[in-house]
């Protein structure tokens, strides 16, 4: 700023007809700035007029809590500021984050890149929500095919082995195929005991729901070495960009099923469409390059539910979970198998053959009732003796 003094000296060396740039140099200021103060005659006014406002400005506070709150993600952040009423472009948005994004800085890993159809990364993340209005922690299981990027995500309710092979299975219906390897954790889901001596694997035992899954679509397993997580690194960022994306913009739903409907339709829309930050390409146009080197997918699927063994009761039922569901009266006695699926369903076994089928139905629905299952003992219950009259007649006597 040029105060009185210097507008004075200015003026003087202006008059002996020293150039203005010389005197803008030995004041430090610009020659646009002695220009004008020449031109107003006097020097500039204390203070600058204010800057007119941004229509960002009433939203400032509402970006402010995203930071906070950790979400950093400045698309996510535009949306959101749209569903306020927020009517401004994404760049502005964006160039009021930037400056105010923390800068982590990440350990030095070597990066492996994989060909088309070789190996799909799995991992799994949980994150909080809110599940028809209540509270809830849900699981998510994330599989990332390593040479285009292309990934699936499957929102549960735990992680076992089970529902591994069910997140996966349905990751290979997504791709339309199955890669040649599959690369986990050293998670117990996946893997019973890993024995490393002297920085070798001496002893490698997969869980075996998980083994029989990969066999049936013939690929085969690899774990990541004890404390080398990083080994499957682009499917832990992508557990990351999930959190960051997905579940900030869809903090709730009414159920698995909808938070499942709304991951694959984000998947669609916003995932294979983006630009990959390391591959620089969009990811479904790299997996046309890949989709063609998968495994073919066999005509049946892998059976992923929960397999248990239960007698049939005198009234011709099952107990599954604390409630009971009904099979075909001629099975009294017997032992047979239930199957109970991730999503719900219920198939009960004799033999190789489905008997009875239902859905799960919490305590309060009660007991689950097919009346074909109960012809027999309502015909038996319900059967009267027919005696001649002149039974009745003695019994009166």
């Amino acid at each position: 700023m040029i105060g009185r003094r210097d507008f004075m000296k200015m003026k003087a060396q202006h008059k002996r007809g020293v150039y203005k740039k010389d005197i803008a140099a030995r004041l430090g200021v610009s020659p646009r700035t002695i220009a004008r103060a020449l031109e107003r005659g006097a020097e500039p006014p204390g203070k600058r007029p204010a800057a007119r406002g941004s229509i960002l400005d009433p939203y400032k506070e509402f970006v402010n809590n995203e930071l906070a709150s950790g979400v950093w993600n400045a698309q996510v952040i535009y949306l959101k500021l749209k569903d306020v009423g927020y009517e401004g472009g994404y760049t502005l948005v964006k160039r009021y984050v930037s400056p105010r994004r923390p800068l982590a800085p990440g350990k030095a890993t070597v990066r492996f890149e994989t060909l088309p159809g070789v190996q799909m990364q799995s991992d799994w993340g949980k994150h909080p929500v809110m599940i028809a209005g209540e509270p809830a922690v849900v699981h998510f299981c994330v599989n990332l095919l390593g040479y285009s990027r292309r990934f699936h995500f499957f929102v549960t309710d735990c992680e076992d082995a089970n529902n591994t092979a069910e997140a996966q299975q349905l990751a290979f219906n997504w791709f339309r195929g199955a890669p040649r390897e599959v690369l986990i954790d050293n998670q117990k889901v996946a893997v019973a005991e890993h024995e490393v001596k002297e920085g070798k694997t001496e002893k490698l035992i997969f869980n075996p729901t998980w083994l029989a899954f990969l066999a049936h679509y013939g690929s085969s397993g690899k774990a990541c070495r004890p404390y080398r997580a990083k080994t499957k690194g682009k499917v832990e960022r992508t557990v990351g960009y999930v959190k960051r994306h997905f579940f900030a913009l869809h903090p709730e739903a009414e159920s698995l099923a909808d938070y499942n409907n709304r991951a694959e339709a984000w998947l669609k829309e916003v995932a294979d469409r983006r630009v990959h930050g390391t591959t620089g390409r969009v990811v479904a146009e790299m997996f046309k390059e890949e989709k063609d080197k998968l495994l073919t997918l066999p005509p049946v699927g892998f059976d992923t539910s929960y397999a248990e063994w239960r007698i049939v009761s005198w009234d011709s039922m099952v107990e599954v979970r604390g409630n009971r569901y009904s099979v075909p009266d001629s099975l009294l006695g017997k032992k047979v198998q239930v199957h109970i699926g991730i999503d719900g369903s219920l198939r009960v076994l004799d033999g190789d053959s489905v008997v009875a089928r239902h859905t799960l139905r919490s305590l309060d629905l009660g007991w689950s009732v097919v009346p074909e299952h109960h012809e027999n003992l309502w015909a038996a219950a319900l059967c009267v003796q027919k005696r001649p009259l002149s039974v009745y007649e003695e019994v009166s006597v």
